[in-house]
This record gives C-alpha cells, structure tokens and sequence, in this order.
C-alpha cells in the first residue's frame, strides 16, 4: 500500500499519451513553458518598476497626460462610452 512502483507510473504515461496524443501533449508543454516565461519577465519587470516616482511620472496606459494638446485631451474612449 505504499507508493507507485515504476510500472504504474508507465501504465499511467501511456494511458495519457494514448488519449491525448503526442501532438496535443506538446502543444500543452510549449504552452505551459511559454505561461512560466512570461510570468517570470512579468516578476522581474514589475520588480524593476516598483517606485513611486517612475509610475507617477506616467499616466496609464489609455489616458492621457494633462499637458497635452486640447484636441488629445477631449478624446473620448470609444469602449468606455458603449459601457456607460
């Protein structure tokens, strides 16, 4: 009643490869690898821009900063206003 032997965990690999196909388990592992990538650069930027002063210096993504010219700062977003 211990753990799996070798064999089980065989059984087990080929029972997953024979539903899924090889194709599929590949296309998850590339996933599944470029997911990690992604989230470790997302760490090691937010890391990076975690003082105050550089985020405060930029307005966020989508408005505009306050010295813009009159045209620009009476855009209106478009998705916002079909919510609204």
């Amino acid at each position: 009643m211990g753990s799996f032997s070798i064999w089980h965990w065989l059984v087990v690999l080929l029972i997953v490869v024979l539903v899924f196909g090889t194709k599929k388990l590949k296309n998850i592992g590339s996933d599944l690898g470029g997911a990690v990538k992604g989230f470790k650069d997302g760490v090691r930027d937010g890391a990076t821009d975690g003082d105050a002063a550089s985020t405060a210096a930029k307005p966020p993504v989508g408005q505009v900063a306050g010295n813009a010219p009159a045209a620009e700062r009476n855009t209106i977003d478009v998705e916002a206003r079909n919510k609204g």
